[in-house]
């Protein structure tokens, strides 16, 4: 394999820690990873143009490129551009989606509709990018407009952090939301990430 890392992973910032610890769990020393903003999450018709950018900023240092997003928001546009690249994603829709899995997100999403998910990061983050990131701290009349139609918060965890229960707990008054805690662990992120340090395509359009 050389000197450099084979495989590059294109990763959401918001998955940062998981994919590291994988990487590291797993040993993949082959596996680079670059990190895109996670604040990208607010602004999901920006990361297909991102992700191309970081494409191309890397075109021929890598035997092959993987990217660690679903279509989070994208409607399809992060898949046209990994299908002109010939690069691979997660599969599913979003984060949620491939830490709980796929079944048990759509038993989720059947049992109650207005859900609304968080996952370690983004509730270690809460306050930056919800209640800051949408404006709430400042506008709280947003906050009827952003989740007016919620009725639940599911905190979806990778690691088992009481503390971060407790958070969960605290963010779901603060919106008004009733509380759950599932545990995930990485889900099928890990799945992925296999796959993609083993140079397996297993996502299509």
């Amino acid at each position: 394999m050389g000197e450099r890392p084979a495989v590059l992973v294109i990763a959401c910032g918001a998955l940062a820690h998981e994919i590291v610890a994988l990487r590291r769990a797993n040993n993949w020393p082959h596996l680079a990873v670059q990190c895109l903003p996670a604040e990208l999450h607010n602004r999901p018709e920006k990361i297909a143009a991102a992700v191309r950018d970081k494409i191309e900023a890397n075109r021929g240092k890598f035997a092959s490129m993987f990217v660690a997003y679903a279509d989070c928001g994208t409607a399809g546009q992060l898949d046209a551009v990994l299908e002109r690249e010939g690069i691979e994603r997660i599969p599913g829709a979003h984060c949620y989606e491939f830490f709980a899995g796929s079944q048990a997100f759509a038993a989720l999403s059947d049992a109650e509709p207005g859900t609304f998910y968080l996952t370690d990061f983004l509730l270690r983050h809460f306050d930056r990018l919800i209640m800051r990131g949408l404006g709430i701290d400042k506008h709280p009349e947003l906050l009827p407009v952003y989740f007016g139609n919620y009725k639940r918060l599911v905190y979806l965890a990778q690691l088992e952090q009481p503390g971060l229960v407790d958070a969960g707990r605290r963010a779901a008054e603060c919106l008004g939301l009733e509380f759950e805690h599932r545990i995930t662990g990485y889900g099928e992120l890990q799945t992925s990430l296999q796959h993609a340090s083993e140079g397996v395509v297993f996502w299509q359009n």
